[in-house]
């Protein structure tokens, strides 16, 4: 039985990761949690992030930091990984939501926008354009397990869907939902903003991973409708 390590990349700073990661070592297996791309997602099993074009504008845009730590961490993984470790696997959750998540993604921060909205203006980042995809935490579960049980050493994996929804659809979605009479109001893109992440999730669904809830049956469920 191998024995293996969560490590969570979700920190403030590359800094942070490197501490982390260093503490964590051992011999035995790591799991590497990552999640986004500092420049672009595009669909590919094997790579999100394109070395050629990379580069970090800004230094200090806390966004390039908390992506640059993520690739920081797997390039260490992978390559001390290969020497010393008997099972390393990468995953990447693409904006997972469900109840008690806090305020700090973007479908727990509408609703409570929502829910304490006066007037009808609902103001968003960007022009609403910009495309996602959402995984309910029930099917992140199910697809971390698979990962866990049947994840290859020094593989990546992808964990979201294919569901693909702009922003503008989102917001006009929950407020079908919630019973609000609402204008969206464009606003600016925040600096590093990607305008499209979607995986592909072709790799772990090989592995078992079979998503069971679409964008409305989660929402529906997060909010008990």
């Amino acid at each position: 039985m191998i024995k293996v390590k969560l490590i969570n990349t979700d920190y403030n700073s590359s800094i942070d990761v490197i501490e982390n990661f260093i503490k964590n070592f051992d011999s035995s297996g790591v799991i590497i949690k990552d999640s986004r791309n500092v420049i672009k997602s595009f669909e590919s099993d094997k790579f999100i992030y394109n070395i050629k074009s990379f580069k970090i504008p800004n230094i200090f845009n806390p966004r390039y930091s908390y992506g640059g730590g993520k690739i920081l961490t797997e390039l260490m993984g992978i390559h001390y990984g290969k020497k010393y470790f008997k099972k390393l696997v990468i995953f990447r959750p693409h904006n997972v939501y469900g109840p008690n998540m806090g305020n700090e993604h973007v479908i727990p921060q509408f609703i409570n926008r929502f829910k304490s909205l006066k007037g009808k203006r609902f103001k968003i980042q960007g022009s609403g354009n910009e495309i996602r995809s959402f995984i309910y935490i029930e099917d992140f579960v199910s697809a971390f397990e698979a990962i866990l049980k049947r994840g290859k050493h020094l593989n990546i994996y992808n964990i979201g869907t294919n569901e693909k929804i702009k922003i503008k659809e989102l917001v006009r979605k929950l407020s079908k939902i919630l019973n609000k009479n609402i204008l969206i109001k464009k606003g600016l893109l925040t600096k590093g903003s990607t305008k499209i992440r979607v995986p592909n999730i072709n790799k772990v669904k090989k592995i078992g991973f079979i998503p069971k809830f679409n964008l409305d049956k989660g929402l529906k469920k997060m909010l008990k409708i």
